[in-house]
């Protein structure tokens, strides 16, 4: 008889582990928690944390590609396999950072980009996602912290970040020479002719040279033509 339920957590009482609650009504979020129990972390011992809320749409799109991944590491182990049901289901304290993972890049996302999400996902070493769990989580772990650093780059980094849009908040100066070289050909034209030409009541006014040279009285004969 397997020591574990559900996605390999220990039957054992108040042991370390994670669970998703899923709600009987169809749109309702489905939230992941986090269950110290009684041999967890020493300063969170007996507490249970809020990891993250995830809009019931993008639940329904992730929630297959994390099953059988976790469905498929299990088997190789010859532990029993999980399924998501309505209620409350558990996961070993590993598989659960994982599932963190996955659903705090998908909580920015469209439906659309779940996709892409869930196949970078899928590519992720476990090793690769429990570090991803420990930066995030020592950052925004909470579910009230979508909106932090760490939560924003998984998102970014998983997806292609189109719905987040990231503006340029100091526009860094460039130096005048830097400036000549990116100025394209049209532009030159435009900034020697606006040197020479300054405009007034839609006529231009040809700005003459200030100081004629003086020639030179030999000078000016040597210029002279046969004729003159």
């Amino acid at each position: 008889m397997s020591d574990t339920t559900d996605f390999g957590a220990s039957k054992n009482f108040g042991s370390h582990h994670f669970y998703v609650d899923i709600p009987a009504e169809p749109k309702a979020a489905v939230s992941i928690y986090e269950d110290y129990g009684f041999d967890g972390d020493e300063t969170r011992r007996e507490t249970t944390e809020t990891r993250v809320i995830l809009a019931r749409e993008l639940w329904t799109k992730i929630r297959n590609d994390a099953r059988r991944d976790f469905n498929e590491r299990l088997k190789a182990k010859k532990q029993s396999t999980g399924t998501w049901r309505i209620g409350k289901v558990k996961l070993d304290r590993f598989l659960g950072r994982e599932l963190c993972v996955l659903a705090w890049a998908a909580e920015h996302a469209t439906k659309e980009e779940c996709a892409v999400i869930c196949q970078k996902w899928l590519a992720l070493r476990p090793e690769e996602r429990w570090w991803l769990f420990s930066k995030t989580s020592s950052e925004a772990g909470l579910a009230d912290q979508k909106d932090r650093g760490w939560r924003k780059a998984l998102y970014c980094a998983l997806s292609d970040g189109k719905s987040i849009k990231v503006k340029t908040k100091i526009k860094p100066r460039l130096r005048k020479r830097e400036e000549q070289e990116d100025m394209s050909l049209l532009d030159y034209i435009k900034e020697v002719a606006d040197d020479n030409y300054a405009l007034s009541d839609g006529r231009s006014i040809k700005v003459k040279p200030r100081n004629k040279p003086r020639l030179r009285k030999r000078e000016k004969q040597e210029n002279m033509s046969l004729f003159d």
